[in-house]
């Protein structure tokens, strides 16, 4: 069985990207898994620190679920135009130290949910240079911007979409078929 490890770019009790997350891992078809990893409590990164006191127990707990699996699927909002920086403060961090060589040829999968009319068009065009500089296979066969996110989930950040889910399930068939 193949293993993804999912991460959404927001703190937010009720986010619409933890939400989706959520729903990937529900619409994952047989054959795969999808591991929620967690970015909540990575400090932002001081090399100073890094230095004093090594890789903080958040960070080496990612390193190990990314190592563990097959791909990556990044569910990033759109802070500005861009990437959120808590999203990418946790990635550099997941890069350091030996964690560089997990992300090498991963394969890595990127949606997001979005109040706003274009989804998370730019942010995902943000991650490519980043998804680059690691190393990373991304995956570009599939795209999935979900728009107007405040009408598709609950109050909860829960997706109550049927159309949304439909496109989220062949979205996670076709990156799972992508893996072997």
């Amino acid at each position: 069985m193949a293993n993804v490890l999912g991460l959404a770019g927001s703190l937010r009790k009720a986010s619409f990207n933890a939400g989706l997350l959520r729903a990937a891992a529900e619409e994952a078809p047989d054959g795969l898994s999808v591991t929620i990893g967690s970015i909540k409590g990575v400090p932002l990164y001081d090399g100073d620190d890094e230095a004093a006191n090594g890789l903080p127990d958040t960070v080496r707990t990612l390193q190990t679920q990314l190592a563990d699996a097959d791909g990556l699927l990044l569910v990033t909002p759109e802070y500005n135009n861009g990437v959120p920086g808590v999203f990418k403060n946790a990635i550099d961090w997941m890069s350091r130290g030996d964690g560089l060589k997990h992300f090498k040829g991963k394969p890595v999968a990127v949606i997001g949910a979005s109040p706003g009319g274009f989804g998370t068009n730019l942010a995902q065009a943000h991650w490519l240079p980043v998804l680059r500089t690691l190393g990373t296979r991304p995956w570009f066969e599939g795209r999935l911007m979900v728009s107007r996110a405040g009408q598709v989930f609950d109050g909860d950040g829960n997706l109550t979409d049927e159309k949304t889910r439909e496109a989220l399930n062949k979205y996670m068939s076709d990156f799972a078929q992508s893996l072997g």
